[in-house]
Order: C-alpha cells, then structure tokens, then sequence
C-alpha cells in the first residue's frame, strides 16, 4: 500500500506569516514560498533547464478532510491525486508535490489532465489564459513514517510547504509543494 512521503502539521495558513507552530521558515526559502508565479518555471530557470519529475504515485481516491474542505468537496468525493518528486540539477529531489484534482475538474477541456504522465502540472496550468490561483497557504510538513522512499532517505524529517488552489475552467484543484532539504536555491526565484 502508497503512503504519503509527508503530512501537513496542523492548519495552513494565510500570509504574511510571524510564525507557525513556534517556527518561521529559513530566509532564503521564503521568496520560494511566497512566490505566485510557476514554480515549474523557476525551478527550471534555476537549474538551467536540468529539470525532470518522477511520479510517486498517481491514482484515483477521496482526498483527506483538510483537502476536501480547501475544495469545497462532499466526503465521498473521488479525485486524482498525484504525487512526485521534482529535480533539478542534482540526484536528490528539491521538491515533493501533491495535487488533488476533482473528477468533475477533470471533465471536459480538462480532461487531457488526466493523463500528464511525467510532464510537470504547474508547466501546463500556467499555460492556460484562464486559471485563476488562490491564496498561496503554508505549512510545516513532517515526514510520514510509513513512507520508505529510497530518494527521501537524506531528506529531514519536517520541510516547508506552500498550498492554493487553482481554477481551471472554473473548476478547482489543489497544489501543494513541498520544498525538501536538498533545495538549497543561491538565489530568489525569478519574477
């Protein structure tokens, strides 16, 4: 059985952030949190074009309480959920991302997201002239222990994460990204 590589801590919340849960994210990762444009994209700036995802996992489930109610979801409610990993020019991932997309998101227009194999989501939802993004939420994450991912070994135990959800068409979908502690960007994402 699929278990998550990490579990939010508590709520998300709002920006601008003094501290969640006693802590504040390190400096030079807050410009990458707050960040509204694609994260895709600066993370492919970054890395001068080395950039690749390898999917975790990717199938159809009822999303947890927390994100069902970011989605405004009845409890029985299927939705893909993907999950991977983001690389930029290293071996070890820089970023792990959840996405909940709603079967009902996922009709018509938008039905080619169904399918994404390892083509990065955000690349393809910022190439759409009429999404729309929510408040950008965060959260300190925690590693879950019955997730054995091999690439998450040197990873700590508790990262940083962002969240919002977007309307495609009108329809929403969640994104959370989590940044891991092989990211260690020299600069702040470009704007």
């Amino acid at each position: 059985m699929y278990h998550s590589p990490f579990e939010a801590i508590g709520d998300w919340h709002p920006q601008p952030l003094e501290s969640l849960h006693g802590h504040t994210p390190p400096d030079h990762l807050l410009p990458w949190l707050q960040h509204p444009g694609s994260l895709t994209a600066a993370l492919k700036h970054l890395s001068h074009g080395e950039f690749s995802v390898q999917i975790l996992h990717q199938g159809w489930h009822t999303p947890n309480l927390e994100e069902r109610r970011a989605l405004n979801l009845k409890e029985r409610t299927r939705a893909l959920i993907r999950e991977v990993l983001l690389y930029g020019n290293s071996e070890q991932p820089w970023v792990y991302a959840r996405s909940v997309l709603p079967e009902r998101t996922l009709a018509g227009k938008s039905r080619y997201l169904r399918s994404l194999d390892n083509r990065p989501l955000g690349e393809l939802l910022f190439s759409q002239p009429d999404i729309r993004r929510g408040p950008i939420v965060l959260n300190q994450l925690k590693r879950n222990s019955q997730c054995q991912l091999a690439e998450l070994n040197q990873s700590d135990t508790r990262a940083w994460g962002r969240r919002s959800t977007f309307w495609l068409h009108d329809k929403p979908l969640l994104v959370a990204e989590t940044f891991l502690s092989g990211f260690n960007p020299h600069k702040p994402p470009l704007t």
